[in-house]
This record gives C-alpha cells, sequence and structure tokens, in this order.
C-alpha cells in the first residue's frame, strides 16, 4: 500500500516512469534500501496502479540500445484515491515505519483526521503492548530460559517504547503543524 501512495504522490507533481521513480528513490538516502523497495516492485505496482485506473501511460520513450520507457501521468480517479490511501495507511499502521510514506504527503489529507487515526493506532498500540507485559510466565526451569526470557522482553520493551515515543512524537508534529 505504501508503495502506491508513494507512486501516486509522485505522479501529483508529474510524469514519471518507474526506473526514474528508483532512481529518485536512492539519494540522498537510500530509501528503495531502507524500505525493501525493488525496481521489479515498482514495476509491478505501476502494473497495479494503471489496472485500476488510477494512473495512465501518456507516452513511450524510445532511446537507441535501450528499452523503451513507459511514462505514466495520474488519472482523475488517482487524485481523488491518493487521500483514502494516505488515510488507510494511518489507519492500519502498527508502527512509525507504517507511517512514514503517509506523513510524507500530509498534504493531500487533513491533518487533524491523521491526529485522529494516530491517536486511535497509539492506543491500540499501548492496550496490545499492556496486555502482553502483564502475561505472567513462570514456566522458567533454568537460568538460560530466564537469562533468554530476559533479553527477549528487554528488546520488545525497548521497540514499544520506541514505537510509542514516535507516535506520539508525529501527532505533535502535526498537532504544531511542523509537518
Amino acid at each position: 500500500m505504501s508503495i502506491q501512495v508513494f507512486i501516486l504522490s509522485k505522479l501529483m507533481i508529474g510524469k514519471t516512469y518507474p526506473y526514474e521513480l528508483k532512481k529518485q528513490m536512492t539519494e540522498p538516502i537510500p530509501l528503495d534500501e531502507l524500505g525493501g523497495i525493488t525496481e521489479s516492485k515498482l514495476y509491478y505496482h505501476f502494473d497495479a496502479l494503471a489496472k485500476k485506473g488510477l494512473i495512465e501511460p501518456v507516452e513511450v520513450i524510445k532511446e537507441e540500445h535501450r528499452p523503451d520507457k513507459q511514462v505514466f501521468a495520474i488519472t482523475a480517479k488517482g487524485r481523488e484515491e491518493l487521500p483514502r490511501k494516505i488515510y488507510q495507511l494511518f489507519e492500519s499502521a502498527n508502527d512509525i515505519n507504517d507511517v512514514v510514506i503517509g506523513l510524507a504527503n500530509i498534504k493531500y489529507v487533513d491533518p487533524e483526521k491523521v491526529v485522529i487515526l494516530l491517536k486511535e493506532r497509539l492506543m491500540i498500540y499501548q492496550a496490545h503492548w499492556d496486555r502482553i507485559m502483564n502475561f505472567k510466565n513462570d514456566s522458567h526451569k533454568d537460568k538460560k530460559s530466564e537469562n533468554l526470557n530476559e533479553l527477549l522482553v528487554g528488546y520488545f520493551t525497548t521497540k514499544s517504547d520506541h514505537t510509542i515515543y514516535w507516535l506520539e512524537e508525529a501527532i505533535k508534529q502535526i498537532e504544531q503543524g511542523n509537518l
């Protein structure tokens, strides 16, 4: 879903083709590597968006000794769908990674609605984490099992605290009009 939001948001700015978009993702930081986005995934999602009528091919660039490049533009239906897809990112978010693309494209949605969605996700996440932390596992029969349990609890506690902090920070930044 976030790849499709990324593609649609780039097409809101102007026409492009998958390979050009892949190149843009590598600078100044390698977003493609951080997000696990390969060129084949981009082509797949361009194709899926075209089949849904959200984007359309508008030209083919032919170069000698190179493959043809199919250039795409966003359709009116795609412009309508982009905000819905952004809201869906926020509605289904489990951590800050899930909302990065949405935050980068917050200009296409109502920030107040995003704050409401993020606060709901934060409450769900905190409640889920509280249930997990209140689970008592007294089945540790040896020191190695205890050590493993402590290591894992420490890792997941740190990860949870980090997620809660960054979701709260995102909410604060939106509320202050900084995003």
